[in-house]
């Protein structure tokens, strides 16, 4: 959760951009602790253990996506990548490899900020269904009895659509690439399928949503994944 003493890591060579960051951060009540270079960061993350780390991709010792692997080995902290590299298969190889968000330089400190209030107020993944039922909308999303329901009525979803819209809604406000949910919903064998997203993300939301064609809870991240997004 979101408090005043929650504690973020900043990977970043930049001693300027370190600098923007860190005075925004801790004027909103947050710690921070930096971190120049790769081998540093990894190190403050094991011992510091962060409530959040934002990372550059360009280090001076090496690639941010090895940091992004060799951290989801053993922590599921938030991690937000804060990069220039701009390109669709950058992005899509951190976020499949655990990172939660990605936005790009130069960058506006205001939705900085909202990126990473919303990173801290995600609830640990869990294997468990919540026991309380998630709503958004007009709808009301029951995993433990299995129900989804909108404007009090239940809703017919196939196995598949119920299995999307858990995978999404269990990390709201986290971008999702293709690959992952095509993993997870469909399994191993259907990575390469990813006509199989369009038609069903386009059933739920027609299901789901008041305007389909202007999505308010299913978004697209054009050219990476979805990001479910609750009220």
């Amino acid at each position: 959760m979101t408090t005043p003493s929650s504690l973020i890591l900043v990977i970043e060579d930049e001693a300027e951009i370190r600098h923007v960051v860190r005075t925004a951060l801790e004027a909103e009540g947050w710690r921070v602790c930096e971190a120049d270079s790769m081998a540093r960061g990894l190190i403050d993350a094991a011992t510091r253990k962060p409530d959040l780390v934002i990372l550059d991709l360009g280090l001076p010792d090496g690639d941010g996506i090895d940091f992004i692997h060799q951290f989801r080995g053993w922590s599921g902290a938030p991690l937000l990548v804060l990069s220039a590299r701009s390109a669709e298969g950058v992005k899509v190889s951190a976020l499949d490899l655990g990172a939660d968000d990605f936005l790009g330089k130069p960058f506006g400190v205001a939705e900085l900020l909202a990126r990473v209030r919303a990173a801290l107020r995600r609830p640990p993944v869990s294997e468990a269904a919540p026991s309380v039922p998630l709503r958004f909308g007009r709808v009301e999303l029951d995993r433990v009895r299995r129900l989804v329901r909108r404007d009090g009525e239940d809703l017919r979803l196939t196995a598949v659509e119920y299995r999307l819209l858990c995978a999404l809604a269990s990390r709201p406000g986290q971008v999702l690439t293709h690959r992952q949910l095509l993993r997870e919903v469909w399994g191993p064998g259907a990575v390469g399928h990813g006509h199989y997203l369009r038609i069903y993300m386009g059933r739920l939301r027609h299901k789901l949503e008041d305007d389909p064609a202007r999505p308010k809870h299913l978004l697209t991240e054009l050219g990476v994944g979805y990001r479910f997004m609750a009220d």
